[in-house]
Parts: structure tokens; sequence; C-alpha cells
């Protein structure tokens, strides 16, 4: 396909997320299964030009004048791909599947690439409801760090110590030419690049087969990291989901001890037990959400670690949708569990064990306002300072996290080059 037609597919594929409201993933899947003669070269850059749209909408919105799915794969092309309006007229006019020739208008808004009158929010490519959130977060960084939501993100894979050391693996993927990152210190990434550049298929390659490695971003390795889970812990992921950090934590523990890997939402377990068999570990269980199926670790964990459920504003460069689906009304429903979450999390530390939440977040009523409100009601536990754990595990001249007080630390890409989390600790100290 020339690349007329891959904005047409695009365009097609937007339109079916906006009026079907469905996942980009799924929205792309679905368009390389009803049009076979596409190639993977085909595929890829389509789903480029679409999540380039979507990282950037409400600011290839305000350019263009409009918001329809032909005007923002438009401005893709223009304004990420470095398209001048002459070309983009060129490459349509020469291919029989692009979309319909550019109108004056089109023209024009693309000629006139500006954002200076734009307010905050349109230059930062965030929901305009969350204009004063971000201000008041990330204060004089605030543009940049909303900037950074909207960039391509990179592939970072996590080296299973069980299997593998990280010069072993990043020989294997040698080809790809991976890199090593600036905190984790099992982190191999696979950068960006521009336009209709095409990220290996790492997941293709014996090496991942072998177990060698998961894909993990080095945030949620960081996090993993920052639990510190002892070779001789008891340690409840109490929302494991598809168990990322489970996997990172078992091998940390270099399969010693016992981790139990639990999710409300059994569906959201399940990818976890293929995941454990292939990178060989052993010192996990999992427990499926039955009654009573935790009864038997009450009080008796050294760490329960709440990654809960949340927004997910800081995985916004991998799922740009959302960003733009988000509402008050979900964000409420989100501090809700994550409440309730926590309040039930507790009962199952030991005294003197640490009860760890994390969020994948950058919103503080998902955060800081989170745990303050925890301890408020729960004044047997005390907040640890994750930032002096952070400077003892990377020093002084690592990226740093945001941290308002230094007891937590938000990752964010700016800040860290990571997708966004937040981190915090709190030691259970009855009387």
């Amino acid at each position: 396909m020339k690349l007329g037609g891959r904005l047409q597919a695009a365009i097609e594929v937007l339109e079916e997320v906006e009026g079907r409201k469905r996942p980009v993933a799924e929205a792309l899947k679905d368009w390389g299964r009803t049009h076979r003669f596409a190639g993977s070269g085909d595929r890829s850059a389509i789903g480029n030009i679409v999540y380039d749209a979507l990282r950037k909408r409400a600011s290839h919105a305000w350019r263009m004048g409009e918001d329809t799915p032909r005007a923002l794969g438009l401005a893709a092309l223009a304004f990420d791909w470095n398209h001048t309006a002459d070309q983009l007229a060129g490459l349509i006019a020469e291919d029989s599947h692009a979309p319909e020739a550019l109108t004056q208008s089109e023209v024009a808004a693309i000629e006139a690439k500006s954002l200076k009158d734009a307010p905050f929010w349109v230059k930062g490519d965030i929901p305009e409801w969350l204009e004063g959130t971000f201000m008041e977060t990330f204060e004089d960084e605030a543009l940049l760090e909303a900037k950074a939501f909207a960039r391509r993100p990179p592939v970072d894979i996590r080296v299973n110590r069980l299997k593998a050391d990280i010069g072993k693996v990043e020989k294997e993927l040698s080809r790809f030419n991976p890199k090593r990152t600036k905190l984790s210190a099992d982190c191999l990434r696979f950068a960006p690049k521009a336009g209709d550049y095409r990220q290996p298929n790492i997941q293709g390659d014996p090496a991942f087969r072998k177990g060698f490695y998961e894909i993990q971003d080095e945030g949620s390795q960081i996090v993993s990291s920052l639990i510190f889970p002892k070779k001789s812990d008891q340690v409840l992921d109490y929302c494991a989901g598809g168990g990322g950090k489970t996997l990172s934590m078992a091998a940390q523990m270099e399969n010693k001890g016992q981790i139990y890997a639990f999710d409300i939402d059994a569906s959201r377990l399940a990818p976890i037990v293929d995941r454990l068999t292939r990178a060989g570990v052993r010192n996990v269980q999992t427990r499926t959400p039955n009654e009573g199926a935790l009864d038997d670790l009450i009080g008796r964990m050294d760490r329960v670690v709440v990654d809960a459920p949340c927004t997910g504003t800081g995985t916004w460069r991998r799922r740009p949708e959302t960003k733009w689906k988000l509402t008050e009304e979900q964000l409420d429903k989100r501090v809700e569990e994550q409440q309730i979450a926590l309040a039930q999390a507790r009962q199952f530390v030991r005294p003197g064990g640490f009860l760890v939440y994390i969020t994948c977040s950058v919103l503080a009523a998902e955060n800081e306002e989170q745990i303050y409100h925890f301890i408020a009601n729960n004044p047997d536990f005390e907040l640890v300072s994750a930032g002096e754990v952070w400077q003892d595990m990377f020093g002084f001249d690592a990226p740093k996290p945001w941290s308002s007080d230094m007891m937590s630390v938000t990752l964010t890409p700016q800040s860290t080059e990571t997708d966004g989390f937040f981190f915090s600790v709190m030691e259970y100290r009855p009387d």
C-alpha cells in the first residue's frame, strides 16, 4: 500500500474507534483481519497514523479547525510526520485508494502550523478538565509533562534473572539494537522513531519463548524493585492482574519465599499461569476470587502490594484513546475502588509488615490524596519515605521522579522517561 491508501485506512479505523467507542488495538486488529492484502508494514504504518492522531488529538483538532477522523489523520501526517500540504496533495493524487483531495481550508490549516494562541490543555494535549490538576501537580514543568504523554513510547523489556542476564539478552537481540536504560538494571529499550517506523517483533524471538525476558515498561520494573521483597518474605500481590509485578518480584526473590497472586477479577489473572511457567517461576501461588480464598493469609504477610485499579493516566502514550474518554465520574469511581482495595488489603499485613500502594496514574486524587486519606483512617499505618528509598537505590545523579514531600514518588515520561507510576509504602505499627 502507498501512503495515501494507508491514510484512508487510518481514517476508517479512527471512525470505528470514535463511532463505536472501541479500543484502538481492537479496531486495528479487526481492520487487519478484514483486509488480508495488507502486509505487516502496512498495518504498522496505519497503526502509527492512528496512534499519532489520537495522542495529539487536542492540538491536531485546534490546528485543523475540527476533530473528524479525516482531520486528525491529515494532521498526524502533517504535524507528526512532517509532510507539507503540497506533499499530502501529491500522495493523495497518485493513489486511487487515498481519501478525497485536500480542501482549501485544510491546506490553509496545514500551512498555518501554529499553536501560539492555543490554551494550555490544547498545547499539552490533555483533557480540558484536567488542565488545573496538571498545573497544580507539576507547576512550572506542567506543559513539558503534559506534552511528554503525547509522545510515542518505547518498547521496554525486563530481563528475567531466573534464566538470563542482561548481557546475554542484549547479545541475543543485538540485531534489533536495544539500549540499556538509566534506572532499571534489568531493562533493555527499543526506542521509537518517527513516521512509519516498525517496532521489532521481540515477542516472536526464541529468547522470549524461552522466558529470558518479559515485555514491561521500565516504570513498572522500577516500582517492582522499590517494593524490595526479601528472599524470605511472604508477599501478597493483591491486585496482580496479568502478573507483571509478580514475575518481577519472583525474580528479585530468586524463587525463594512465597508470593500469592490474587485479583478480584479472575479473567485479569488468567494470563499469569503461562507467564509463570515460561519464566521458570516456582515461588508463586495464584488465588482465585472465591469466598475465603485469602483467609489463611490474614495478618501473616510481610508485604501486601496493592497495584490499584486506576484511571490509567500514566499509560496515555500507549492507550491514547483513553485520555479523551476519561471523565470526572470515572475518576470518582476509581477513587472509591482504591479506598475499598486498601481497606480490604490492610488486614493481611503482619505487625511490622508493609502495605505498598501503586497506581499507573499521575493524578493526586488517586495518589497522594488517597494514601493520606487511608492513614487518617488507619493511624496504625505510617508512611515510609519512598523518596529516600529512591535515593538509596539509584543515587542522587539519576533521573528524579516527582515528590512533594519525599514520602511518595511519581514517575512520568518527562522526569524518568517511563510510563506514569505512583509508589508509596506504609508500615503497620499497631499499639
